[in-house]
């Protein structure tokens, strides 16, 4: 009876009921009672008015009380500590608790839930660090615990989950290194670990992940995880893409996403990440990034969102941009970037505002200046004008002066015939210009 506008209260659950749906309705009130005997395979009782603490209505059964497949119980405004008393469920194979007003410590008794395949508590007031105790949690897919206020590092021993997909530590107080054995959960296919206080490098070591390599074929019922014959849950989560941030849920399962922006992230971006071929969906923004951006960033064939805006990146933009084809969202403002934007269908078709906050130039920005290669004439010309020393010059004034000196000079210092000769020359010559000048002023006057 689920995405009905049934409103009301619900006291208790028969123990004749094996399944029991009731989310996107209006129930209001505290949580349910389940009754002796019962055995339920899927509670969901998501997206309603329930109030108030979940102790009650976990902690006070006897063991004749199972729920063997999954609870539901996210987007009410349930409040109150979450109960350490998870031994008694330790058949879960996808518990919910997402978007409610649950405070306190994530209890380390959900480290029994030895079947567990999905864990979702996002959204909630929950403190502290992540209890060592769900490194036992071996079969454990989806893990989404963002949008609290947890504090510490990241576990070293996520690497020990093995079968690890979905990975969402969004907005809380995460501090210290991404550790390089998070690489060690070779299936994740959505790392989100933006909005914390991560710093260090990016590690070189997400290569490892075969999914976004491409090595792992994508196949959209690995996000789902089945209560019965014909009913099924599926995972879900608020993903920021395209610039963006909406919900996945049914097509979660074909996501390949890795945000680590708005951090304290420093140093270059690895040439590694270039090697992710089936990533979809890379957001750096807002760290302290440093260097160029790695010039086979064009063989991530798959991208359609990359954000590498508000870091300190420099250089050109590399050509191999231009084979991005699939990108819908592209952000590379607030950097040092300088050069032309590479011609590309896709580049083009975004805003300028995509390109703000660097000396860049092209198409959709104003246009460059030219920039023709010069000749060798002109070169040999500019490097004369810009101190570039010209021999050859040198030579022949050199020469000049030589000749001159000993052929007119030199004899006219030494033979004083010839100094008569050369004087008397110039005298005949100054006469003979001056009788010139006086028959042609005299004609002019005539005239």
């Amino acid at each position: 009876m689920s995405h009905n506008n049934i409103q009301g209260t619900l006291l208790h659950i028969p123990a004749t009921v094996y399944i029991l749906d009731l989310n996107s309705n209006g129930f209001k009130g505290e949580l349910p009672k389940l009754s002796n005997g019962t055995s339920l395979l899927m509670l969901d009782l998501s997206s309603n008015f329930f109030v108030g603490s979940v102790h009650h209505f976990l902690c006070s059964y006897s063991p004749e009380v199972f729920l063997r497949s999954t609870l539901n119980l996210g987007n009410n405004h349930l409040s109150g500590v979450i109960p350490e008393c998870w031994d008694k469920w330790h058949e879960l194979i996808y518990l919910n608790l997402e978007n409610n007003g649950l405070s306190g410590e994530i209890p380390g008794t959900l480290g029994s839930l030895r079947q567990l395949i999905s864990l979702n508590l996002r959204g909630n007031k929950l403190l502290g660090r992540i209890p060592a105790s769900l490194m036992n949690l071996k079969y454990l897919e989806i893990l989404q615990i963002d949008r609290n206020e947890l504090v510490g590092s990241i576990p070293k021993w996520f690497g020990n989950l093995s079968s690890l997909r979905l990975l969402n530590l969004r907005s809380n107080h995460f501090v210290g290194n991404i550790p390089y054995e998070l690489c060690h959960s070779t299936r994740i296919q959505i790392l989100d670990l933006a909005n914390n206080d991560l710093s260090g490098s990016i590690p070189r070591c997400f290569n490892n992940f075969s999914v976004f390599l491409g090595k792992t074929v994508l196949n959209n019922n690995q996000m789902m995880f089945f209560g019965t014959r014909s009913k099924f849950v599926s995972g879900s989560d608020s993903l920021v893409m395209k610039g963006r941030e909406d919900t996945y849920e049914t097509i979660l399962g074909l996501v390949t996403l890795l945000d680590l922006s708005s951090n304290n992230l420093v140093g270059p971006i690895p040439s590694e990440l270039t090697a992710l071929r089936e990533l979809k969906s890379l957001n750096l923004s807002s760290n302290q990034l440093t260097g160029r951006i790695p010039d086979k960033i064009g063989d991530m064939k798959s991208l359609e969102t990359l954000d590498l805006s508000l870091n300190k990146l420099s250089g050109k933009l590399p050509l191999s941009l231009s084979s991005l084809t699939f990108l819908s969202s592209f952000n590379v403002s607030w950097n040092q970037l300088t050069g032309r934007v590479p011609s590309s269908t896709q580049l083009q078709s975004f805003h300028e505002s995509s390109f703000f906050g660097n000396k860049l130039c092209g198409d959709p920005l104003k246009l460059c200046l030219p920039t023709e290669v010069p000749n060798a004439e002109v070169q040999k010309e500019d490097n004369v004008s810009h101190g570039a020393t010209d021999w050859g010059l040198i030579a022949s004034v050199v020469v000049g002066l030589f000749i001159g000196f000993w052929l007119i000079v030199a004899p006219l210092m030494v033979s004083g015939v010839w100094r008569v000769a050369y004087f008397g020359f110039l005298s005949d010559l100054r006469y003979k210009t001056y009788d010139v000048m006086r028959k042609y002023l005299r004609r002019q006057h005539v005239f």
